[in-house]
């Protein structure tokens, strides 16, 4: 077989039949491939209309097809998988090749691959790519890592088929080895907290001011032509108006209770822990759906008393929903930061070189978090590459400010009338925490010190001490 292409897909499930064609419309030839060859013709036979595609049916023929230095890309289910389409196809390719994995696979597989393929002198590419099965036939935003070398190479193609905002593309070289991946990991772990605070405000508007699901979807899209502005906004907005066409209900209402997840926000999580990296509104998010699907235990607990729930009186509705735009909009704020927070953490742990910025750059567009105050946050990292948090910076300190009051009471609210508010609540607690000058972290280390001899350290002298309890009255001893 001649080689004619300049990247080849295999696995062509929805993800990976949509990106092949993403590369067909700009104009490069495609090899495609899967392990049930009728996939792969039903492909060309439905849009080989759309630009050049070569079909393979084998792995040798696969390869064949593909110009030199080879890009093949990945779409596959991510862990063993992946790891068995790869032994299929290493063997096959030669120094300065590369493999793409296009999957959401854990970073620390991404690592592992790409160590060992390194020593077979081919490159691997962890790529996060991100929205969902339209962006990857109409632009994504994409996460690659790997070497600079590979990006040389498949960069420019990357960021021809990615979104674009204002002329630039979603796409940039994320940093090394597991980078890419760790960043879409990140970027789903915000996904998760964000789409949980959004849930929390319909939540409360519906719970406290009475307002039915389309009046809700109203509110939300007066809120997406300000400060709100983003993708999930938008969507929720046009869920909240749909009705059911079987009951003429409110779709929401019909819908159950229970959400699911893929993992990705679990492995945030999980990352976080280990990292030392505190992303507690993530975290909540993450549990609250857990919680959700918890069917037995919610049935346990659903007798049990609650908060008092009294309407709200006609003149106080208004009010009260422009305290929630001001509560989601603070805890977004928040939520991001520990997105930013912990990739910055990652990235100083695995010797990451990795623009915030750039992060912030590339997912204005394309992505589920979507939204236009990124356009910000990529601004406060180009004038302080060193930025420590989002509220270092002076007008998302400002905001955060003129949230306070506004913030405190729709939490305060939900606790007195019994609506859970999780994401709501870690988000304030997570900025009292930091805010706060003296915490009660100081009790737990002296526990600490009382039953396991930790020791601690004080605020008037250095080192580290342990004081025998056992003993009263005898000095502390230096550990």
């Amino acid at each position: 077989m001649e080689a004619t292409a300049q990247i080849g897909i295999t696995g062509l499930a929805v993800m990976g039949r949509n990106l092949a064609r993403n590369f067909a419309r700009h104009g490069y030839t495609v090899a495609v491939h899967n392990r049930t060859p009728s996939r792969t013709r039903a492909l060309v036979e439905e849009f080989g209309h759309e630009g050049s595609f070569v079909p393979a049916e084998s792995a040798e023929d696969f390869v064949a097809a593909l110009e030199r230095p080879r890009r093949l890309m990945i779409m596959v289910k991510a862990g063993e998988p992946t790891d068995a389409v790869i032994d299929e196809f290493a063997p096959l390719l030669d120094e300065g090749d590369m493999i793409i994995d296009g999957g959401n696979a854990h970073f620390a597989d991404t690592r592992r691959r790409e160590a060992a393929l390194r020593e077979r002198g081919i490159h691997f590419v962890g790529t996060g790519v991100s929205g969902g099965e339209e962006g990857a036939l109409n632009g994504p935003s994409i996460m690659p890592g790997g070497s600079r070398e590979s990006y040389a190479v498949l960069g420019p193609m990357l960021e021809e088929i990615s979104a674009k905002v204002d002329g630039e593309p979603c796409a940039t070289h994320i940093g090394a080895d597991g980078a890419g991946h760790f960043v879409k990991m990140v970027h789903n772990g915000i996904e998760y907290a964000d789409m949980q605070l959004i849930a929390e405000a319909y939540h409360l508007l519906r719970e406290v001011t009475g307002y039915s699901p389309a009046e809700i979807a109203e509110v939300f899209r007066a809120w997406n032509k300000g400060r709100l502005d983003s993708y999930l906004i938008e969507i929720t907005a046009e869920v909240l108006a749909h009705t059911d066409p079987a009951t003429d209900r409110p779709f929401v209402d019909i819908v159950k209770d229970a959400a699911e997840q893929k993992g990705t926000g679990r492995w945030t999580v999980q990352t976080a822990l280990d990292l030392g990296s505190p992303v507690t509104g993530i975290a909540q998010a993450t549990f609250a759906r857990v919680a959700s699907s918890r069917a037995e235990l919610r049935a346990a607990y659903r007798p049990l008393p609650g908060g008092t729930r009294q309407p709200l009186r006609a003149h106080e509705t208004d009010r009260f929903t422009n305290q929630v735009e001001q509560a989601l909009y603070a805890s977004k704020i928040i939520a991001y930061d520990q997105g930013w927070t912990m990739i910055r953490d990652a990235a100083a742990e695995y010797g990451w070189d990795i623009d915030l910025g750039a992060v912030a750059k590339i997912w204005r567009g394309g992505c589920i978090i979507r939204a236009a105050f990124l356009d910000r946050i990529r601004a406060a990292h180009a004038a302080n590459p060193g930025l420590v948090s989002l509220l270092a910076e002076e007008h998302f300190a400002e905001e955060i400010a003129g949230a306070q009051v506004p913030w405190r009471e729709v939490v305060a609210s939900a606790a007195r009338r019994g609506i859970p508010a999780p994401a709501f609540t870690a988000a304030l607690a997570y900025y009292d925490t930091l805010r706060a000058e003296r915490l009660p972290a100081a009790l737990i280390q002296s526990q600490r010190d009382f039953f396991g001899a930790h020791t601690y350290q004080r605020v008037d002298r250095e080192g580290t001490f342990h004081t025998k309890w056992a003993e009263p009255g005898r000095p502390e001893i230096e550990g």
